[in-house]
């Protein structure tokens, strides 16, 4: 709907027509990024991925990235073909043929089963290699949004039961989280805040959810949403600091009567959260605990990339 957005829009920049993406280790120019129409991927959503925020040219938290990526896949079955080593050479390498080595730039790294011998979805029919992908882009947040904030909408659709679709598998499956981000943004809100099967809340359909009550900063149990990492820094970061935070059940009763609320995710950090079906959370703008933990949360992206060195 006109006017809303999400934690995922972006500054343009004209660059990002003339990147090199990485396709099964050959740098390509955008327009002939492609992979088969046998692909599982593209053919069944067979397959993993990883968003990574790069800082001064490296990668944060990419150890923790490759850790979700690798068990992600040891849970489908799926061989990536490559190891950890080969997969950090080969995002360095994307990194530098693009002249990437400052700040705004996002990637998006992606592994399939491969091409399929005919598109059917027994993974034996796959005639592999795993395709690997990798998008670097020069992409920023939106100021106003890292600034004001975003309003959410609580959809019908629940996140699965792992006995369904695992919710902490982060799979190119996304379809669940497609048709809450739809309800939500129809119903003119920017993003979707998802329930459990039990009715507590869980998450969004592209960040984890966060609420401030009287100092303590909530979030959900974690048992219906993906592992996040943004989301478990926030956590540490709030360890660190001697700000009591609790995961566990809670209601929307519980949220209405926040003080605060924001998001997290790999792209945009901390976003605070002004509106939620149609209340406002608190004042409505950006709180205290917010601010505080956005600014500790650039400090700690600083310190896991100053000791970093490209292979």
């Amino acid at each position: 709907m006109e006017g809303t957005h999400g934690t995922h829009d972006y500054l343009d920049d004209p660059r990002n027509a003339e990147i090199l993406i990485s396709v099964n280790g050959r740098l390509v120019p955008r327009a002939q990024a492609v992979v088969s129409v046998f692909d599982a991927g593209f053919v069944l959503g067979d397959g993993v991925w990883e968003g990574l925020r790069v800082t001064d040219g490296h990668p944060a938290f990419l150890e923790q990235h490759l850790d979700r990526l690798w068990e992600g896949a040891a849970a489908i079955a799926l061989d990536i073909g490559l190891t950890r080593a080969e997969i950090t050479a080969q995002l360095y390498r994307s990194l530098a043929a693009n002249g990437m080595t400052g700040q705004g730039i996002h990637v998006r790294l992606m592994v399939t089963r491969g091409p399929k011998s005919t598109p059917y979805q027994d993974p034996r029919m796959s005639a592999g290699p795993s395709t690997v992908v990798i998008i670097a882009e020069y992409k920023d947040p939106l100021p106003s949004t890292v600034e004001h904030g975003l309003a959410l909408f609580t959809v019908h659709v629940r996140r699965p039961a792992p006995d369904t679709l695992d919710p902490r598998l982060n799979t190119h499956s996304k379809l669940n989280d497609i048709t809450a981000c739809i309800q939500a943004y129809t119903a003119g809100a920017d993003e979707a805040l998802m329930l459990d099967p039990h009715g507590f809340v869980a998450t969004c359909n592209s960040t984890h959810f966060f609420i401030v009550r009287r100092g303590e900063v909530w979030t959900s149990t974690g048992m219906y949403c993906l592992g996040g990492i943004t989301r478990s820094n926030v956590l540490l970061l709030c360890a660190q600091a001697g700000i009591q935070a609790r995961e566990r059940s809670f209601s929307l009763t519980e949220v209405y009567s926040a003080d605060e609320a924001f998001v997290t995710g790999t792209f945009a950090g901390l976003v605070p959260v002004h509106t939620i079906d149609g209340r406002r959370i608190g004042t409505g703008e950006r709180g205290p605990v917010v601010a505080r933990l956005q600014l500790l949360y650039r400090d700690l992206v600083r310190q896991d990339v100053a000791g970093r060195i490209a292979p």
